[in-house]
């Protein structure tokens, strides 16, 4: 397999063009940290992205940053954090998941796969921050959409569509985000020993109350184990902001709920970046990992169902039990069947995050689609890229 290295978006632009022309189908590389996300694409050349790197804009008074695709992550976080400033959607960390060294994602796979963190129950999805997009199309063409503003929407909202398409629309050449400040302090109410029904209970009670809570998140015992807690059930809600308005709101919340136990950001800060990257799962690597999202009320009976018939499943709630994430032995078709019977019907979807290449290319990695959104998709996919240069197959079979 060749592979293609572009510096800038001419060189960027002038690589899609000459593949299109020449109808070779293009694997994008970024850091390379998701490459095992998805299923495999079979391409005759890669055209890796991290020559295409660097900030080109950051105006911290304006709270916008714009960068090249292949800037690493890291980079940029570092670069807000110098400002007290963050991606508020607390994008996740999953090279060490998925076998890659940490912190080695890049800013364009970073939005490719619109992975969000626990944050996202506050601050929404990675798409709800990116504010423009450059981008080359499969036709070869250079286009933009979106602007440096919030309000610069006309017409379709592009960025929204192009972020997690995992690359099989366009090439990402750059990316303009809004940020926000960084909290000043974080503090945790820790609740110990509650059942599945009983966490997501309270969690719901946390949400909805007005005390901000940023994050929401149950282990059952053998997980809260792992992360170096006490063999209890943890349920974890987070406060963040000034010092004073935290100590407040922690201390009336822990009132409201009658219990728990307050952790100072020191304890709160690891558990969080866990949960965040997937870490109770990332050994033993041979098992198949999931990530369901599912109505919050649903939660429980969901992960239940699949104790009941896989006792060695393991599973956590994010985003106030919205989101699961699941570990599960490893089997012929990494457990698809039985986790997709197991969502709610009319409800929720399921991802498989992590399995064998093979698996991945005989298993939907993605929730399969009804037959009228996968027209859609159809459609959409001819219009970007008619001849399936881009990542092809990478989300479904033709797409």
């Amino acid at each position: 397999m060749g592979r293609l290295e572009p510096g800038d978006e001419t060189e960027l632009t002038a690589a899609v063009a000459e593949a299109v022309a020449t109808q070779t189908t293009l694997a994008l590389v970024g850091a390379g940290s998701k490459q095992a996300l998805g299923r495999p694409v079979q391409a005759a050349q890669d055209l890796c992205l991290a020559r295409h790197a660097g900030i080109t804009l950051y105006e911290p008074a304006e709270l916008v940053l714009a960068a090249k695709a292949g800037t690493p992550l890291a980079q940029i976080e570092a670069e807000l954090a110098a400002r007290q400033q963050q991606l508020a959607f607390e994008p996740a960390d999953l090279g060490p998941l998925l076998g890659q060294p940490a912190a080695s994602a890049s800013l364009g796979g970073m939005v490719a796969c619109n992975l969000a963190g626990p944050r996202r129950v506050k601050a929404g999805a990675v798409r709800d921050h990116v504010l423009g997009i450059r981008a080359v199309s499969g036709r070869g063409e250079l286009f933009k959409t979106g602007g440096r503003v919030v309000k610069n929407v006309t017409g379709y909202d592009l960025p929204k569509l192009l972020t997690g398409s995992h690359g099989t629309l366009a090439v990402l050449s750059e990316i303009t985000l809004k940020v926000l400040p960084r909290p000043e302090t974080v503090c945790s109410l820790a609740l110990h020993g509650l059942s599945d029904q009983a966490a997501l209970a309270a969690m719901t009670q946390a949400m909805s109350s007005a005390h901000e809570v940023s994050g929401a998140a149950h282990l059952p015992a053998a997980i809260a184990a792992g992360l170096g807690r006490e063999a209890a059930a943890l349920t974890l809600l987070r406060l963040e902001g000034h010092a004073p308005s935290v100590a407040a709101r922690s201390q009336a919340l822990q009132a409201e709920l009658a219990a728990g136990e307050l952790l100072d950001e020191a304890a709160s800060v690891p558990l969080w970046a866990a949960i965040r990257d997937v870490s109770a799962f990332i050994e033993p690597a041979e098992r198949p990992v999931w990530r369901l999202s599912v109505p919050p009320q649903a939660g429980p009976a969901v992960l239940a169902a699949l104790r009941r018939t896989v006792p060695a499943a393991e599973g956590y709630y994010d985003w106030a039990g919205g989101l699961i994430w699941l570990a599960l032995p490893a089997s012929d078709d990494a457990g698809a069947a039985l986790v997709r019977a197991a969502l709610p019907a009319g409800g929720g979807h399921a991802t498989l995050i992590r399995a064998p290449a093979a698996l991945r290319a005989a298993v939907p990695v993605f929730q399969p689609q009804p037959a009228p959104l996968a027209a859609l998709t159809a459609r959409v996919k001819a219009s970007f890229d008619p001849n399936r240069v881009l990542n092809p197959g990478r989300m479904y079979p033709g797409i």
